[in-house]
């Protein structure tokens, strides 16, 4: 790949993060100067959701990554077929913003 088509150059992946993270949610929340990404595990026996990763990425990036995925899903889907989605409320999104807080934060 020449470095028109891949600007970064060589990608090193440590083998601690090689292994990968699972998550079945994901909570985007956003100020005006980031937007804030937690990947949760909703797992049976366990209360609740335990945020596995935080990503915290500049609007102009998340845009960006916005543009991949949908790139990505677009390819996906040509080779394997649609991905369906069920009407479930846990698969709708689970968003807020931070301005949508309150200073003792709880949200308004």
């Amino acid at each position: 790949m020449d470095k028109e088509k891949n600007p970064i150059g060589r990608l090193e992946v440590k083998p601690d993060v090689a292994a990968g993270t699972y998550s079945n949610l994901a909570v985007i929340s956003h100020s005006k100067t980031e937007f804030i990404i937690d990947f949760a595990a909703m797992l049976p026996g366990l209360p609740g959701a335990q945020v596995q990763s935080r990503i915290i990425m500049a609007p102009e990036h998340c845009k960006r990554l916005l543009g991949a995925l949908a790139d990505n899903v677009s390819k996906y889907e040509a080779q394997f077929g649609t991905i369906e989605l069920q009407n479930s409320p846990s698969n709708q999104g689970a968003t807020f913003n931070l301005s949508d807080l309150n200073p003792n934060g709880t949200k308004s």
